[in-house]
């Protein structure tokens, strides 16, 4: 009879199984889980030498993470020029960015706006400004401020960043997207990844930051950087060099066009535009000589000499005697890179260029220097076929690419540290550059010490697996009693 009765009972003990499991699953439940009930912002105006972007960052308001949590929730690009450019008009520089602070109160929910820390900083354009007119730059900040501070959001200054901030905070940024910092790993534990720090490259367009993670101690005090995050200590060279940002590259390339040319062997063939001599020599990174009249208006063509382009761009890195082991240029003292490196900004913008608008391979060295061969070699008329919609930046692009190539090489790049040199505009769909490291830094939202959490089940959901585990370990011993006795019966003979 037992016999029969079991074949009976199988699929409803089956059943009431796979209901004990899903009892099971619904008791599971762990915090970093579960649907944040709202999130925190943050923003940035990155107040850059030619433009000003405004970033708004967003994080849940429960965190408990340490990294990776962070994210871009939208930007905005403030049309004109930098803040810096609005030297003879500082009232413009404030009323410039209130189409994109406008954006920032829809962006942002209502009920987070007075708890929304907003910040500016302002990089090598206002770094120049303040060198050469220091009562204007003090003019510019105040103006700003003044409309920043009219806005609901909790508003915390706008300042000059130091070049060395400009490299470390971007640093920061590119690490700590990718998540090179740390990392949470699926068996619910903290730990730091193996594959170690990227090094970082920025071109802006007043200067240029190189900074990567060193080993030893560096020659130059100068250069050095110690941070301690998430409980590691990190030593960090880092130099910014002023005057070598991609715009102020091209007015110098364009100064010593017109003093020894008369012809521009950077832009192509068939190209010619009207310069005011004025607007070049009295630049900040260009000293005007004597014989030039500042009024003077001068029609300057393109003759398309990839070597004279070259050598037009090597005439801009100067080489005084170096005083430490090696030098990059200028002088500087830079250890060999070492690593793997994020290139971005006007480092991507470029290669990018040859590669999507050309259909130039880069995978090497030796095809960045043949890309940049082929591009000084196309004519206007070519140019203008090949990249039609990019008509405003067009005719630099010889010029630009050729600075890459120099640059990079002075840095100390070759065929092998080359290929690992990825140039990158986003990661994590996270811009990357300076302004998120700035804002991690100053909400303190990268730690010091090692976050110490680890995935947790809730007390309540481990009583009740306990007791479901022992409901279920009691029912099996009846069940199993229960056949036992019968298969003993004389019933089952």
């Amino acid at each position: 009879m037992a016999g029969k009765v079991l074949p009976l009972l199988l699929p409803w003990l089956l059943l009431a199984a796979a209901g004990l499991a899903g009892l099971l699953l619904l008791c599971v439940s762990t915090r970093d889980v579960q649907e944040p009930a709202a999130f925190k912002y943050g923003i940035v105006l990155d107040a850059g030498s030619s433009h000003t972007s405004m970033f708004v960052y967003k994080w849940p308001a429960d965190k408990e993470n340490g990294t990776g949590i962070v994210s871009q929730h939208s930007s905005c690009h403030v049309p004109g020029g930098g803040i810096s450019s609005y030297a003879d008009n500082p009232a413009g520089a404030g009323q410039s960015l209130v189409g994109c602070l406008e954006q920032a109160l829809r962006d942002v929910p209502r009920e987070s706006h007075a708890g929304t820390p907003l910040y500016l900083g302002a990089t090598a354009g206002m770094r120049l400004l303040n060198l050469s007119h220091p009562e204007v730059a003090a003019q510019v900040l105040a103006a700003v401020s003044q409309v920043l501070a009219r806005f609901p959001f909790d508003f915390r200054g706008a300042r000059i960043l130091s070049g060395q901030d400009e490299g470390v905070f971007g640093w920061v940024t590119a690490n700590y997207l990718l998540e090179n910092f740390i990392k949470y790993g699926w068996v619910g534990r903290w730990f730091r990844p193996r594959k170690g720090t990227l090094g970082a490259l920025d071109l802006g367009g007043a200067s240029t930051q190189i900074t990567f993670e060193t080993a030893g101690p560096v020659e130059d005090p100068a250069g050095e950087v110690h941070l301690r995050l998430y409980g590691q200590h990190y030593r960090v060279y880092t130099h910014s060099h002023l005057c070598y940002g991609r715009d102020q590259v091209l007015r110098r390339l364009l100064a010593h066009a017109l003093q020894t040319h008369r012809l521009h062997p950077c832009w192509p063939r068939d190209y010619s535009t009207r310069v005011l001599v004025g607007d070049v020599f009295q630049a900040p990174c260009v000293q005007q000589p004597p014989p030039f009249n500042t009024s003077e208006e001068v029609v300057l063509q393109g003759s398309g000499s990839p070597a004279l382009c070259r050598a037009l761009v090597s005439r801009l890195f100067s080489s005084p005697p170096c005083g430490f082991s090696r030098c990059s240029f200028d002088g500087v003292f830079q250890p060999p890179v070492a690593g793997n490196f994020i290139a971005f900004s006007a480092f991507y913008y470029t290669v990018e260029f040859l590669k999507s608008q050309l259909g130039l391979p880069l995978a090497t060295l030796q095809q960045l220097e043949a890309a940049v061969e082929t591009t000084c070699n196309l004519t206007w008329p070519q140019l203008q076929t090949r990249a039609p919609r990019q008509r405003a930046r067009l005719a630099d692009y010889c010029a630009v690419a050729t600075f890459v190539q120099q640059l990079l090489s002075r840095y100390g790049f070759d065929e092998r540290s080359f290929g690992g040199l990825a140039f990158q505009k986003q990661a994590a769909d996270t811009a990357v550059g300076w302004a998120l490291g700035y804002m991690l830094n100053l909400t303190n939202l990268v730690p010091a010490d090692a976050p110490v959490l680890r995935k947790a089940t809730a007390p309540g959901a481990w009583v009740a697996l306990l007791l479901l585990f022992a409901a279920a370990l009691l029912a099996a011993l009846v069940l199993g009693l229960r056949q036992a006795r019968a298969a003993k019966s004389p019933s089952a003979l």
